[in-house]
């Protein structure tokens, strides 16, 4: 079973990706994909996205799976199937912070997201 930090919890100022993990045994499988943010200041957004990769190299043009996007705290879950995309080897997550009106002018957000191997393999 996979379990594991797509983005270990971390402060950022400005868009970025991260390290690409191997999903190994797990390609192919369903998946429960948990963002956590524990702080933002005002008017300001994150955006993340989760992106799959054959060879660790090539990414494609869209992500496999996106949460929309986020103003606040808390805890939030998405679901992602690779059964139909058993050629999936990697995955990475992508993120983009935006901020506007007044005051500081960079966005600043403290978030996290995990990866979290469903029950049941999926079966060929």
């Amino acid at each position: 079973m996979l379990e594991t930090f797509l983005i270990p919890e971390q402060t950022v100022e400005a868009k970025g990706e991260a390290t690409a993990i191997a999903l190994g045994d797990a390609a192919g499988q369903r998946f429960l994909v948990s963002l956590e943010i524990s702080r933002v200041i005002e008017q300001e957004s994150l955006s993340v996205s989760i992106w799959g990769s054959e060879d660790g190299n090539e990414w494609g043009t869209a992500p496999l799976a996106a949460f929309t996007q986020k103003f606040y705290t808390g805890a939030h879950q998405l679901m992602l199937d690779l059964t139909e995309r058993p050629a999936v080897k990697f995955l990475r997550a992508k993120w983009e912070v935006n901020r506007w009106g007044r005051g500081q002018p960079k966005p600043l957000f403290t978030f996290s997201v995990s990866i979290h191997q469903l029950e049941g393999r999926a079966t060929a």
